[in-house]
């Protein structure tokens, strides 16, 4: 194997969500998967316009990933087809079938809130892709709520070693739904602050909840009700 020579002074760099590191990564351990997954996210991000998707022709060509199945032993073509199955049933891409002049495409689309929105308008008609048509589409919703670090990437920002010390902290005291409506409230009124989140919390804790909103009524529509208390100065605007 030809040693690998290191990285460029000057290179280009491909985006991957935090996500994919906290909740995704930790769940796969095929290595076909692992890799053709990294690949679809690469093209996806390279790739100009909208919708993105990225169609199993398109991988099939490209022969960085199909020379990396090849290592895996078998057939390339069975080992992408084998990968792209099992990360569409794991809910990271959405498969589409589409009707090209009479012969299936099988396309797929990353699962995040936009691209389900997408499929949604291919799949009702609503947005047309030039020369190809919906037929079907394969998604498995697994419908298991993100633990709270994947919500807090997902929403407020990045999870440093001391925000995920307080979350845990926070998992200590308070039950989980209530930091996953605090987060939520925390982007409603766009105070996205770990410090936001836990005056939302410790304000619940002392007033109480009921049926999911506050018990003083008179405090509902005001955004800032969790910085004017005795821990205001704490909260960042």
């Amino acid at each position: 194997m030809k040693e690998f020579q290191g990285f460029p002074a000057r290179m280009e760099f491909t985006s991957i969500p935090n996500v994919f590191f906290s909740s995704l990564l930790p769940r796969i351990t095929d290595m076909a998967e692992l890799k053709t997954t990294l690949h679809v996210i690469a093209v996806l991000y390279r790739k100009k316009g909208h919708p993105r998707y990225v169609s199993c022709g398109e991988l099939l060509a490209n022969t960085g990933l199909m020379d990396g199945l090849k290592a895996i032993g078998g057939s390339p073509e069975e080992a992408l087809r084998r990968a792209l199955k099992m990360a569409a049933e794991r809910g990271t891409f959405i498969r589409l079938a589409l009707d090209k002049d009479g012969d299936s495409e099988d396309v797929y689309f990353l699962n995040s809130v936009s691209d389900r929105q997408t499929v949604a308008k291919i799949e009702s008609g609503e947005l047309k892709l030039a020369g190809l048509k919906a037929s079907r589409q394969t998604y498995v919703e697994t419908g298991e709520l993100p633990d709270i670090f994947t919500l807090y990437e997902q929403n407020i920002g990045m999870l440093t070693p001391m925000i995920a010390d307080e979350l845990r902290d926070a998992e200590n005291q308070y039950p989980q739904d209530w930091i996953r409506d605090a987060i939520k409230e925390a982007v409603l009124h766009n105070k996205r602050s770990i410090k936001y989140i836990a005056k939302i919390l410790e304000n619940w804790s002392v007033e109480g909840r009921s049926d999911g909103t506050y018990q003083r009524d008179s405090k509902k529509t005001d955004p800032d009700r969790f910085i004017k208390g005795k821990y205001g100065h704490m909260v960042q605007r």
